[in-house]
């Protein structure tokens, strides 16, 4: 994973607008997504963001071809839901949300020093779900949300530090 920068968005600009990656995202995802959406994205929201240290993202890369983009990732802190990420279509179901979630909710505990994250999702997202279940992650709360593909029954997910640090400390 390399820290997300301006150079992200053309790669994000073709790999993040497809409905099987953002018909479970916020409505703050612009729908149809603007021919500009990625660099809109970056320069005013994200990249602010982390110059303000209320978050922290990664575009996740091959490890055999670092130049090579997967997905993205982030962090966000103060927030009620602190963490959220993609992966490219053609590189869904390899693992690598698994391993890219696992990274930041180590940085996030051991780094940060956070006390709990949380993430939301809709209940039909079920390899969002399955992942979150891995991390040891439960459903904190139940009700419905709105996603660009309409109104949804929605869970958060939450796990604490204590409870990270406790299944991870092999």
């Amino acid at each position: 994973m390399v820290p997300v920068t301006l150079d992200d968005a053309d790669f994000i600009q073709a790999e993040f607008p497809h409905w099987d990656i953002v018909k479970f995202m916020n409505t703050r995802v612009p729908w149809p997504y603007p021919a500009d959406g990625a660099r809109q994205f970056l320069d005013d929201l994200l990249l602010p963001q982390i110059a303000r240290g209320e978050a922290y993202a990664w575009s996740i890369r091959l490890r055999t071809a670092p130049d090579s983009r997967v997905g993205l990732i982030n962090l966000r802190i103060g927030s009620t839901e602190n963490r959220g990420f993609w992966i490219a279509r053609a590189h869904q179901g390899q693992g690598f949300a698994s391993e890219a979630a696992d990274a930041v909710t180590e940085f996030y505990f051991n780094t940060l020093d956070q006390p709990v994250l949380r993430v939301s999702k809709a209940v039909a997202n079920i390899a969002s779900s399955r992942l979150s279940a891995r991390q040891g992650m439960r459903v904190i709360a139940m009700g419905e949300t709105d996603y660009v593909s309409g109104r949804h029954p929605s869970e958060t997910w939450a796990i604490t530090q204590d409870e990270w640090r406790a299944q991870n400390s092999s």
